[in-house]
């Protein structure tokens, strides 16, 4: 689901440009997935996806992703997120593994905060290889023109933006 990244890099990428703070208080709370680029750990999710994160007290943040399946049954998936060089908040890993295979690095896959509205209406989060991109709202719906300006600066980082899939949000 929504996060869990397979952590592999093209050699003819350099990293992200990532915003320079993050404010992980006013970073947590419930966000509406507004697009992605499709992957396989949301192939069952048809809409209505959503990420809630919570700072724990040993400074790591729960990840709870929901989302509803076509037969209309949410689905939903917890994990853990780490910030692993304080100096560097944009930069974030994240596992759904089991806790007990933590120890292993490919368990953790890259979370890069590379857009971040000043009043943390909004986010884009990408990671290195370019294959995983998501674009999240507090509300429901984007302003057309925010999302545009978004997938622009995806592109310029180079995401292939033509592939982004709207996230469904209304179920009937």
């Amino acid at each position: 689901m929504l996060l869990v990244v397979v952590m592999s890099t093209r050699a003819d990428e350099g990293p992200l440009d990532l915003v320079e703070t993050v404010d992980l208080e006013r970073y947590q709370g419930l966000w509406h997935e507004i697009a992605r680029l499709p992957n396989r750990f949301q192939d069952q999710c048809a809409g209505e996806v959503t990420a809630r994160y919570t700072l724990l007290e040993d400074g790591r943040i729960q990840v709870v992703n929901r989302c509803r399946r076509s037969d209309g049954e949410f689905d939903e998936a917890q994990g853990q997120a780490r910030v692993p060089d304080p100096e560097d908040p944009a930069r974030l890993q994240v596992r759904f593994a089991p806790r007990w295979l933590s120890w292993l690095p490919w368990v953790w896959g890259d979370y890069q905060i590379m857009a971040l509205d000043d009043e943390y209406r909004w986010v884009m989060v990408g990671e290195p290889s370019r294959e995983f991109l998501w674009i999240l709202a507090r509300e429901r719906e984007l302003p057309r023109a925010r999302l545009d300006a978004l997938l622009t600066e995806a592109q310029r980082q180079g995401f292939d933006t033509a592939e982004v899939q709207l996230t469904r949000q209304e179920w009937e």
